[in-house]
């Protein structure tokens, strides 16, 4: 039986992290919490998890924002299905679960990027989820 459940403490986010490590493969568990913890008091950064039975299988973090780019929209930070099961539905039913919370609480559209290797991810938002390429996300690591 699959659910979706709103991931709030930390040992909900660390019951999480070995499906996450598997997309944000450069932290350990105490980075991970520590980010976590940060995005979510200062960000509102929201984890959820969709569970076959007891298992975690797909996990979602996202944030509300307001930019004058997009308005009022949900930033999906992360989304990752467990490697061993991708492919069966698992990522298309927690990310129309945050399309819905989007409309439910008066967002205009949700937004994301994808690293430029992840090809089998961006046919997944293209073709499947209905989404478009609208620009290119840059970035300058400021520390080395």
């Amino acid at each position: 039986m699959e659910k979706i459940k709103q991931l709030i403490t930390e040992d909900e986010w660390l019951e999480a992290f070995p499906i996450m490590k598997q997309l944000r493969t450069q932290h350990n568990e105490e980075t991970f919490l520590d980010i976590v913890r940060d995005a979510h008091q200062k960000e509102d950064y929201q984890m959820y998890a969709l569970y076959q039975g007891n298992t975690i299988v797909s996990v979602v973090g996202f944030m509300p924002m307001v930019t004058l780019y997009y308005g009022r929209f949900i930033w999906v930070c992360d989304l990752v299905t467990d490697s061993n099961i991708r492919s069966n539905g698992y990522g298309e039913k927690l990310l129309t679960y945050v399309h819905d919370w989007a409309i439910e609480n008066h967002y205009d559209c949700v937004a994301l990027s994808s690293g430029l290797q992840r090809e089998k991810a961006h046919k997944f938002y293209e073709e499947k989820m209905g989404y478009k390429r609208v620009s290119y996300v840059f970035k300058n690591s400021l520390k080395s």
